[in-house]
């Protein structure tokens, strides 16, 4: 890999550990870029670690995610792109809309301030979290029926169990409770700066078949973008689900966003 080659930071979503990009890192070097994919804030270095102490993981908001990541872009050779999935995806988002990155593929992003469907689909997703108010301040895990409901309704049961197995940790309720409060509050963490015209470009993709982050909020985030001038694209994989990312389909989803970036000259 050449010594000049532009970084590419990848930000997990909640309940999977930042190991679960390992086949991006590896496809993204091959393309001549340099990968990395650090944790959130208190995520240990391995699925197991990360189990064994949940309390290391409660309590982060949304800011603090996006400093965490800010702090380890400020410490990067030249702009890098960030990809974020879910929550990961409305941080790529927030960091996008700062100019700290230099183009974002935002996959099944997170809700920010201003969408306003809430499928039911959603709802049922995060229930694990809304169903105890204390939750804000722990961590939670999801049970392998949450998951397949959450993640892996798109892909085959023997799948999903594999896949949750493999990459599962506990997440923080906190970012959830901020995003679902987002439309209340002037200020809130969930809020990106959609009109800015001097950021990179940004390319939303959605899965079809998604519970977690349905086709409709993907499709109304990318009207909160329509007063910037900037580049913003979006792309739907109609079959896919939440696990898009992670399943046995990664691949197709990864050369997507390898395509886009060359197509934007990155």
């Amino acid at each position: 890999m050449a010594g000049n080659a532009r970084a590419v930071v990848f930000i997990h979503g909640l309940w999977l550990h930042p190991s679960s990009w390992a086949p991006w890192l590896e496809l993204f070097e091959q393309a001549g870029y340099r990968p990395v994919a650090p944790g959130w804030p208190g995520v240990a270095d391995t699925v197991e670690a990360a189990r064994a102490d949940p309390g290391a993981i409660a309590d982060h908001g949304i800011d603090d995610v996006v400093a965490h990541y800010a702090g380890i872009i400020a410490e990067l050779p030249g702009s890098p792109v960030v990809v974020g999935h879910s929550f990961g995806g409305m941080i790529a988002e927030k960091l996008l809309g700062q100019e700290r990155a230099a183009a974002a593929v935002a996959i099944d992003a997170a809700q920010i301030k201003g969408v306003l469907p809430l499928p039911l689909s959603a709802l049922r997703a995060t229930f694990p979290v809304f169903s105890n108010p204390a939750n804000r301040h722990r961590a939670v895990s999801l049970t392998e029926k949450q998951f397949r409901f959450a993640f892996g309704n798109a892909v085959s049961e023997e799948e999903s169990d594999a896949l949750y197995e493999k990459w599962t940790i506990p997440a923080p309720g906190k970012p959830l409770f901020e995003a679902a409060a987002a439309n209340l509050s002037a200020n809130s963490p969930a809020k990106v700066d959609t009109g800015n015209e001097q950021r990179g470009p940004l390319l939303l993709m959605t899965g079809g078949r998604d519970h977690t982050v349905p086709e409709s909020i993907t499709r109304a985030t990318a009207k909160q973008y329509r007063h910037s001038s900037a580049v913003t694209d979006l792309h739907e994989f109609p079959d896919r689900g939440h696990s898009l990312t992670i399943d046995s389909g990664w691949r197709e989803v990864a050369d997507t966003a390898l395509d886009w970036l060359a197509k934007q000259g990155l």
